[in-house]
């Protein structure tokens, strides 16, 4: 499984972007942004989802917490389960309960398979666990062209739900989000903040598609550096 350490981020100060980097660079960036952290809202880049940092101690602290076990949450919609269901005991259902935040990538929640299927997996190198990662990581890899614009539509609307909710034609935007109508779409954000509607277009079509978004995200991200 890829280093959750290397996941890129965008961190939000109300409206305007504060930085787009790698987790740790985004974690130490909002922490450096003193009095504002509580209105910092970050972003992964993936899926447009709300990334909950865990800031505690000093910057070195949070950088070492982070290459061992980047303590942070995933915001969603999905409950979490308190163990994974392997009948035969995986090694996150086996280990004790700790207080805090689950570990990212080690988040553990409820899996129905057959006998046959919980033999299967924990017969593979590495137990059930491993494998169903590896799977997982193996299927995005391979996501058709459909699944991927369904993906980019996702990550968008996680985005736009989040931040934008309460800004002017974000129903109509939604809905031109998922009709895959891109004037439509940029038709009713264009009042919004510039850096929401940036990103938001980044996260639907990708970068490659929206050059003229580059420049925003880019001078957010350099006047962090030069800070």
């Amino acid at each position: 499984m890829s280093d959750p350490s290397l996941k890129i981020c965008t961190a939000f100060v109300g409206h305007r972007l504060l930085s787009t980097a790698s987790l740790p660079e985004v974690a130490v960036a909002v922490r450096q942004s003193t009095g504002v952290a509580d209105a910092v809202l970050v972003f992964d880049d993936a899926t447009g989802r709300v990334i909950d940092l865990d800031l505690r101690g000093s910057e070195a602290e949070i950088l070492d917490r982070m290459s061992r076990h980047p303590a942070i949450d995933e915001g969603g919609d999905h409950p979490k389960a308190d163990v994974a269901s392997d009948p035969r005991g995986s090694d996150e259902a086996q280990s004790p309960k700790t207080r805090g935040r689950p570990k990212l990538g080690v988040v553990a929640r409820e899996v129905t398979l057959l006998p046959r299927q919980w033999e299967w997996l924990t017969s593979q190198p590495g137990g059930a666990s491993a494998t169903l990662r590896r799977l997982v990581e193996e299927a995005r890899k391979t996501m058709s062209p459909r699944q991927r614009r369904r993906a980019a539509q996702e990550a968008a609307y996680q985005f736009m739900q989040a931040i934008a909710g309460d800004l002017p034609g974000y129903e109509e935007a939604t809905r031109a989000l998922f009709a895959d109508d891109r004037p439509s779409l940029e038709h009713r954000i264009a009042a919004w903040p510039e850096d929401i509607r940036t990103y938001a277009l980044r996260l639907a079509f990708g970068a490659h598609d929206n050059q003229s978004a580059d420049p925003a995200i880019q001078r957010n991200t350099d006047d962090q550096h030069h800070d």
